[in-house]
């Protein structure tokens, strides 16, 4: 993992914290700030060797793994350190619960960054279709609308346009929904077939903000 170079070539600063240092631990998917535990040389390097997340616990005074007991383990994404090198962020996978108290974050169930989760979970659908993509599996919708061809995909993102208009013109909300979700289902599957990306999309409506703000 080339993000974890500048940890190898000793530039984090143990000393600051006593030997300790925060890690910060964010969902890799959605982005939401799961919790916050420490680290030492030896957490570091137990994470880093295990694939999961694994802490110093300053009660337990020892390495402690994150779901040894539940099994809500983290698996570790990708790990950074900030620019003083004195703090690590974590991107991680929840197999569960981050919180002992069975919440999904430790700092409750609806945190301030709910809503920026609840969207990010398009990337989260974005990787999924990137996965039909290259396994095709027996069975597949994505599978079977990418066997048929780029014409077919385009065709359902018309077709998945045209329901959304016609839904938000007489039916009701639940239906409006519903065909606005089949729509952005499309228009990634759509995008993957072609090579591109939502973040693409979002960096060309970011770029025609700004140019508009500048006017």
């Amino acid at each position: 993992m080339s993000d974890l170079d500048p940890l190898e070539r000793d530039e984090l600063d143990w000393d600051k914290g006593g030997g300790l240092m925060p890690a910060i631990v964010q969902d890799a998917s959605s982005g939401a700030v799961l919790m916050l535990g420490y680290m030492n040389r030896e957490a570091l390097a137990a994470t880093r060797a295990s694939g999961r997340v694994t802490f110093w616990s300053r009660g337990k005074r020892r390495l402690w793994t994150k779901g040894e007991t539940s099994g809500n383990f983290l698996e570790t994404h990708s790990i950074t350190a900030d620019c003083d090198g004195d703090t690590l962020l974590v991107l991680a996978r929840p197999q569960g619960p981050a919180c002992h108290k069975g919440t999904p974050t430790c700092f409750g169930e609806t945190p301030p960054h709910a809503a920026a989760a609840s969207l990010a979970f398009l990337t989260v659908l974005e990787e999924v279709i990137r996965e039909r993509v290259t396994r095709r599996p027996e069975g597949s919708y994505t599978a079977k609308l990418l066997a048929e061809g780029p014409r077919r995909i385009a065709q359902k993102v018309g077709e998945e346009g045209v329901e959304l208009a016609l839904a938000a013109l007489g039916q009701s909300d639940e239906e409006v929904l519903g065909e606005a979700a089949d729509l952005l289902y499309h228009v990634l599957l759509l995008l993957e077939s072609k090579g591109l990306s939502l973040g693409q999309v979002i960096a060309r409506l970011e770029a025609r903000h700004r140019s508009a703000e500048s006017r």
